[in-house]
């Protein structure tokens, strides 16, 4: 995996930020979900990098990132922070201005990055998700049935993290086998990686954290974004599982133009794990845009 990229680590925002960088060009951000880590990426970076510097990293709280410790505002997690993690790790590697590619948890992140840093963001895809604001005031049976773990997860402390680490395989196969092509798309040695993370000593409180502060502080910055009529204004390019939950529960393209001035998407015939369901797929789709 990720021929010809270096690992390493970068000490931004008070924390230190794992993340692999290859190819050469205009600056691409990746920004990755949950359970996960960067690793998702590793069917399609390799083909970025033809066409531009490809910087993958892990959110704070996942993978080989830190995980700093928890307050009871949960600011630490806020995607505030997370936002400002990318910005400086982009700056620090050179790029002023760059663009973003980003999955479930890591598009929530690059949300809030192009709403605090729009000179930084050039152009935006997101990958299946909907506005979070938006999904927790439509939330139904159905959503909260297959997402469990977004009520799962805000629990207060211990009892999520104990669980988890209790059996961290069993939570991975669980939350990423649910899905609607199970386990299939993960190759074993990306899925070793993801287990091998997860194992870390502060990744469960880090992912709980990450939820807990998206159903709190989160909620607050976007109702504040909403107040003040602030917009994503940059080309945003959204896509979504049509054999997913977001794709099923909500009208993605249409939350979406409810807060951003320029997008376009649609929903590709796949899952939730679109880079590794479908990296030919979303290869053509976000080239043809970012390019």
């Amino acid at each position: 995996m990720f021929a010809g990229f270096l690992k390493d680590q970068r000490h931004v925002n008070g924390v230190n930020i794992a993340y692999r960088i290859g190819g050469s060009g205009p600056g691409l951000l990746l920004l990755h979900g949950h359970p996960q880590t960067h690793v998702i990426w590793h069917k399609v970076a390799e083909q970025l990098a033809e066409h531009f510097t490809v910087i993958a990293a892990d959110l704070r709280g996942y993978g080989d990132s830190g995980k700093p410790l928890a307050n009871d505002q949960h600011t630490s997690y806020s995607k505030r922070e997370m936002a400002k993690d990318a910005v400086e790790l982009m700056k620090s590697l050179g790029f002023e201005r760059f663009s973003v590619l980003a999955h479930d948890r890591g598009a929530r992140v690059a949300h809030r990055l192009g709403l605090d840093h729009p000179a930084a963001v050039q152009r935006m895809v997101l990958l299946d998700i909907a506005p979070t604001l938006s999904m927790y005031a439509q939330t139904h049976e159905a959503f909260a049935r297959a997402y469990w773990h977004w009520f799962f997860l805000i629990l207060p402390a211990p009892l999520p993290e104990t669980l988890i680490e209790a059996d961290p395989e069993s939570y991975l196969r669980s939350v990423m086998g649910s899905r609607s092509a199970g386990l299939k798309p993960f190759t074993p040695e990306a899925f070793s990686e993801y287990l091998r993370c997860l194992q870390l000593p502060g990744s469960a409180s880090g992912i709980c954290e990450d939820y807990r502060a998206s159903a709190s502080i989160d909620l607050e910055h976007d109702r504040a974004d909403i107040e003040a009529d602030r917009h994503l204004n940059l080309p945003l390019l959204v896509l979504w599982g049509a054999k997913g939950t977001v794709g099923r529960c909500f009208e993605p393209l249409k939350e979406w133009q409810q807060v951003a001035t320029d997008v376009r998407g649609k929903a590709l015939p796949v899952g939730h794990y679109i880079a590794e369901e479908a990296p030919e797929l979303l290869l053509a789709e976000a080239l043809a845009f970012l390019r």
